[in-house]
């Protein structure tokens, strides 16, 4: 039976991990989970799995998540950047899940890491802001790193049995998001609420956010090139509206392989937690004669300028995803809130890019302070409404 710790046990993958681990007693345990301040659906996980540890994101929320759950069984509760940190270094734990939303999640994961554990990834902003020092990390400690991104995970499962060496690109698919035939004009007057409707995947409002602008396609152009170890010059995107195959592997010799599924993102959750395994999944079967056809396009740089700035930030490398990164977080939270229109997230982004000179990356300490700065600056220029839209 393996051992499993959830960081963002609250969110939307956290949630479909636990189904797949609800599903499968006899594989998983849950030992620890880490949420933000969702306590009232943390308390219902932790009566359900019974973890001796949780963490959550302020004290507040630690008395609340305290009174709901008093009484035997209770387990340790902690809050806080150390509290999340201590979920993932917690001692018992054979894999853990690092699930959480934004920049937040790269200490907890490099605590996960340096404590000796596997890894399931689903927090691109991890290898985004901090690539090169977590691959050190993770060769150093000599761990696992398995990708839950559905199309990091389609990559990662084409390519085994494969030499890298036979890699000429890596695809990734894109949806589209749900104004992938808009025009700009159109784009010009897009609500949160039309934005937050994905027509394809069911996922936070973070990243629904993100699929509909492309950043983040834009960021797992990046993670992909961390990931696999390939300049970001072999790595393209293809917007693919059915969303039934999750990426392909382009090889020297002209042949093409691709990963297919249904659109169930418990899918590649489940094949990260059980790893070279793979699990019956109670999911609807991919019916190819139902889907009739597959199609695909190329992506419009004007009209998704998101992922043009992933290029280019990859493409100067250092510290410069870091701030394309925390800069991106900021605007998505700006127009959930009414204060920046949906054109105005790029803009946001591409500015506070040009502000920024991008260094090396050394220290973790440095990716923590150009992250501050990012959103420090982001945040005047909100202030001072000097986005244009």
């Amino acid at each position: 039976m393996k051992q499993l710790a959830i960081l963002g046990s609250t969110g939307s993958i956290g949630q479909s991990a636990l189904a797949v681990a609800a599903d499968h007693p006899e594989e998983f345990r849950i030992i620890g989970l880490a949420a933000g301040r969702n306590t009232a659906l943390l308390a219902k996980q932790v009566r359900l799995f019974r973890p001796a540890l949780v963490s959550v994101q302020d004290e507040a929320s630690a008395r609340q998540l305290g009174a709901a759950l008093n009484g035997p069984g209770t387990p340790e509760i902690l809050w806080g950047p150390a509290g999340a940190k201590a979920v993932a270094a917690t001692p018992d734990a054979d894999l853990v899940l690092s699930a959480m939303v934004g920049a937040v999640g790269l200490e907890p994961t490099l605590a996960a890491i340096e404590a000796g554990k596997n890894v399931a990834l689903a927090n691109k902003e991890t290898l985004v802001a901090a690539g090169p020092l977590v691959m050190e990390r993770v060769k150093a400690r000599g761990v696992a790193l398995i990708p839950v991104d559905s199309e990091h995970s389609a990559i990662f499962q084409t390519l085994q049995g494969q030499r890298r060496e036979d890699v000429k690109k890596l695809w990734l698919t894109a949806s589209g998001g749900p104004f992938r035939s808009c025009d700009l004009a159109e784009l010009e007057t897009v609500t949160p609420a039309q934005a937050l409707k994905h027509p394809n995947w069911n996922m936070g409002a973070k990243i629904t956010i993100d699929s509909a602008t492309m950043m983040n396609k834009a960021l797992e152009v990046i993670e992909a090139s961390v990931l696999f170890g390939l300049p970001v010059s072999q790595i393209e995107v293809c917007i693919h509206p059915q969303s039934i195959i999750h990426s392909l592997v382009e090889f020297v010799d002209g042949s093409w392989l691709a990963q297919l599924g249904v659109p169930d993102m418990r899918l590649p959750i489940a094949y990260a937690l059980t790893y070279p395994r793979r699990l019956s999944l109670n999911s609807n079967p991919l019916d190819l004669a139902a889907v009739a056809q597959l199609t695909f396009e190329r992506p419009d740089f004007q009209r998704f300028p998101a992922l043009r700035l992933g290029y280019e930030a990859a493409q100067i490398g250092g510290t410069m995803p870091a701030v394309l990164n925390a800069a991106n977080e900021m605007a998505v939270a700006a127009f959930l809130d009414n204060r920046l229109p949906f054109l105005g997230i790029p803009m946001l982004v591409e500015q506070t890019m040009k502000a920024h000179a991008a260094e090396p990356i050394a220290s973790l300490e440095q990716v923590l302070a150009v992250n501050e700065w990012a959103r420090e600056f982001s945040s005047m220029l909100l202030r001072e409404r000097n986005i244009p839209g």
